[in-house]
């Protein structure tokens, strides 16, 4: 499966999934006029590669600075995905990166904790 990359936007974050080496991240800020489009897209390749097979020691980073509540939807969703996944996979690390002060991000992240078990989900302090 090819690799899917998009750059950030003003509005968009970077979108850079190494499906080659099983590392997807996404980053930057997310506000997009029409999240349900961004997204969809970005759900379609993730849902490809999910499907691709089992045995995978898959990392994702993400480090978003903000992101609207049209976002946050779309943000859990990809969570989900990922945890469902998580059963039939070597194992799926996710990495929520925020800002230390960044009370909002740190607490989104600690709820993914307690609603998303199947993954190892690990909080880290960043600066951007």
């Amino acid at each position: 499966m090819p690799n899917f990359y998009l750059p950030a936007s003003k509005q968009t974050p970077e979108i850079d999934f190494k499906f080659d080496e099983n590392h997807l991240s996404m980053k930057g800020e997310s506000y997009p006029e029409n999240a349900g489009a961004f997204y969809g897209r970005v759900m379609e390749e993730l849902r490809a590669y999910l499907s691709g097979g089992s045995g995978r020691n898959i990392v994702v980073d993400v480090a978003l600075r903000y992101f609207n509540s049209a976002s946050t939807k779309l943000v859990f969703k990809f969570v989900e995905e990922l945890d469902t996944a998580a059963t039939n996979e070597g194992s799926i690390r996710l990495n929520w990166l925020f800002e230390e002060e960044d009370d909002m991000l740190r607490e989104f992240g600690e709820n993914l904790q307690e609603d998303f078990t199947s993954l190892d989900i690990n909080l880290q302090e960043t600066t951007y």
